[in-house]
């Protein structure tokens, strides 16, 4: 890990609202600004899922080495010259479009910038065009198969090698990356783990085990922190907290101790099997999508995998929140598998099944709302597992 002499760790933290009124204060890229405006090439603008959006800033040096940096998330994951992939993700304004599209070129790979939208065409495109890899969101091969459907297609003969995948933690979930392997015929990796206002891709898993391989540590310098108290833990194997990142190398909107919002566990310090030596980490969620009911910290992730392991449901489901808490239980619509029932018996035992199972593995109390195949929407984009209301 870079040393920085503990001089870092004496800042104070930094979080998303403080940017946002910066930005306020000083638009459009707030006070932290750090280069002559003219300087500027490039300019994104954030989902605003959470809040309202922000405008990230990046020079010509920031934009290259965002894509070096990206380069070997999905080199790990596998992505290497000779490979077409189609790139899947919204190209307007947002980091996931045209700088991940960026960090592809750069392992030399030859990309198709797809984008949303008409998923016909992409499925005659792969064909047509011969394309090895596919890079979107794990929700969206959901969307295609249904179309593929439709279109008398097997996914399988497609002849995908690769799925990248990002902005979801849906790989992570027991069964669904088996599930998608087999449908598909391709490797699923996370390749593209990024936090938008720091850097959009900077870890990416290897084919030897799930962990992400946090690749950025000569630009950036990771710490982890207690979520609720902001102090800084050990940064050792099995440390859990928030990660907090900062930038060593940036022109356009450096950031210091920034809070990223997102609960991670470091999992190794040693080299991987495949050779790499940088820190390992698995990511637990967003803090802001924990729910806490009764005390106990439940994370969408573990939600998924007890709805994905019945296959009584097709695998989506929402956490749907009625005011700001606290909460005594846990309230959940879980899409039921295609021919069943919403209602009757056999609904109702389902349900009984799952709020068992919630409550031995999650330890809370689960309200179970089943819903009809194909009612909870499926995205090209992030998909919303928490609704507040």
């Amino acid at each position: 890990m870079t040393s920085t002499g503990g001089l870092i760790e004496r800042a104070a933290l930094v979080d998303k609202e403080i940017l946002r009124s910066s930005q306020r204060d000083h638009p459009p890229f707030g006070d932290y600004l750090a280069v002559p405006p003219d300087q500027v090439r490039r300019v994104h603008r954030t989902g605003g899922t959470t809040g309202e959006a922000m405008n990230l800033a990046l020079s010509a040096v920031d934009a290259e080495q965002t894509a070096i940096v990206g380069a070997r998330a999905q080199s790990a994951s596998g992505l290497r010259p000779g490979d077409v992939v189609a790139h899947c993700l919204n190209y307007q304004m947002w980091m996931g479009g045209f700088t991940d599209h960026t960090t592809l070129e750069a392992t030399g790979a030859t990309v198709v910038p797809f984008g949303v939208g008409n998923p016909q065409l992409l499925l005659r495109t792969i064909r047509e065009l011969g394309i090895t890899a596919i890079s979107c969101t794990p929700s969206y091969p959901a969307v295609l198969e249904q179309v593929a459907q439709e279109m008398g297609i097997d996914p399988g003969t497609l002849g995908l090698r690769l799925g990248l995948f990002g902005g979801e933690a849906a790989l992570d979930v027991p069964g669904f990356r088996d599930r998608i392997e087999a449908t598909w015929g391709f490797a699923a990796r996370n390749s593209n783990y990024g936090v938008t206002d720091v850097m959009c891709n900077f870890a990416g898993q290897c084919e030897h085990q799930m962990d992400l391989h946090f690749v950025a540590l000569d630009v950036l310098h990771p710490e982890i922190v207690d979520p609720e108290t902001g102090e800084a833990l050990a940064w050792e194997a099995g440390t859990s907290g928030e990660l907090v990142l900062t930038h060593l190398s940036r022109e356009c909107q450096p950031l210091v101790r920034f809070r990223t919002g997102d609960v991670v566990t470091l999992t190794a310090l040693d080299p991987c099997a495949c050779g790499r030596t940088a820190p390992r980490l698995r990511v637990s969620g967003r803090a802001d999508d924990m729910v806490v009911v009764r005390g106990v910290k439940v994370f969408p992730s573990s939600v998924a995998a007890l709805v994905t392991g019945d296959t009584s449901t097709s695998g989506e489901y929402r956490i749907v929140l009625e005011g700001p808490g606290p909460y005594d239980r846990l309230p959940l619509e879980v899409e039921l598998a295609a021919g069943l029932e919403a209602s009757g018996h056999e609904a109702a035992v389902i349900a009984d099944r799952i709020g068992r199972i919630a409550q031995r593995d999650l330890r809370v109390t689960a309200t179970i709302t089943l819903v009809d195949h194909g009612t909870l929407p499926r995205t090209e984009g992030k998909t919303r597992r928490v609704v507040r209301r």
